[in-house]
């Protein structure tokens, strides 16, 4: 059964369940997954912005990835849940369809390579601590941060080029082409920035240094596997392997709870950004 089918009006997409009872306790807990999602990276953002101790450039990117979160589910969530409510009977016209894969992809690609940039921030801090305020000067955040940007129960590409009547061969390759340098040329850079943070690492003589050292990188690793092993699987995959019903499930991951995991995984990996956020929280 196809995720999303097409009508002259636009795209239905389609319902989890015939059961307007099991639509409905899905819609609560996805309901519950967004807004768990919006109210923990804000948290991280305003976390990062009141506590001066955090205006340093590795917390500046974590709150921007956090914004970038946050516009990211929301260009998905809102969507997905009012068609979870009428049981899939809205269509969806093509142009709100483009519109929305825009949103998607764009802020999906910005997200890759803000992890990028840091990964890049790690290996000056860890290999070149002495220079880092001197290298990762504020200009240079902005300039990485901005330059960041300009790099099924939803709209997306594969899931729509499957109810295209027409050949799609060429529109597939282009699409894994592109795909693959979205993908492979930021986690490129996050793979060769942490050979040489691992080989600085193993130089360091005291446990607790490299300890120390490798806490600073490990919340980072989880959120990069979690992000592109999911967007990986959707636009890497053969289409001939494409299942519309593992896509939705994977679809279901990086939408809805790889939002909801990336607060949680560097607050609680972070001693200083869990001492701000509980002071943050007294204050309240």
């Amino acid at each position: 059964r196809e995720m999303i089918s097409k009508t002259c009006l636009g795209f239905f997409l389609v319902p989890f369940s015939p059961d307007p009872k099991v639509q409905t306790v899905i819609f609560v807990a996805f309901l519950a997954m967004y807004l768990t999602s919006l109210g923990g990276n804000a948290t991280i953002a305003l976390t990062v912005q009141i506590n001066h101790s955090l205006h340093t450039p590795m917390y500046f990117f974590l709150a921007n990835l956090a914004l970038l979160e946050i516009l990211y589910t929301s260009s998905i969530a809102p969507l997905a849940l009012a068609h979870l409510l009428s049981m899939g009977k809205t269509p969806v016209s093509v142009t709100g369809c483009g519109t929305q894969m825009f949103f998607f992809v764009f802020l999906g690609g910005a997200d890759g390579v803000l992890l990028a940039v840091m990964a890049y921030d790690r290996f000056i801090a860890i290999c070149y601590p002495l220079r880092y305020t001197l290298i990762m000067n504020w200009s240079l955040c902005v300039e990485l941060m901005v330059g960041s940007l300009i790099y099924y129960f939803y709209c997306d590409m594969p899931a729509v080029m499957r109810l295209a009547c027409a050949d799609t061969r060429v529109h597939q390759m282009a699409l894994h082409v592109i795909s693959f340098m979205v993908l492979s040329l930021p986690l490129s850079l996050i793979s060769v920035s942490y050979v040489f943070i691992v080989a600085a690492i193993l130089r360091i003589r005291s446990s607790e240094g490299r300890h120390r050292a490798f806490s600073t990188c490990s919340s980072h690793i989880v959120v990069v596997l979690l992000q592109y092993g999911c967007t990986s699987f959707i636009y890497l995959s053969p289409s001939s392997s494409y299942s519309p019903e593992m896509g939705r499930v994977v679809s279901v991951v990086y939408t809805f709870i790889t939002p909801i995991l990336n607060p949680l995984i560097y607050s609680m990996r972070n001693k200083e950004l869990k001492d701000a956020l509980r002071k943050t929280l007294r204050k309240f």
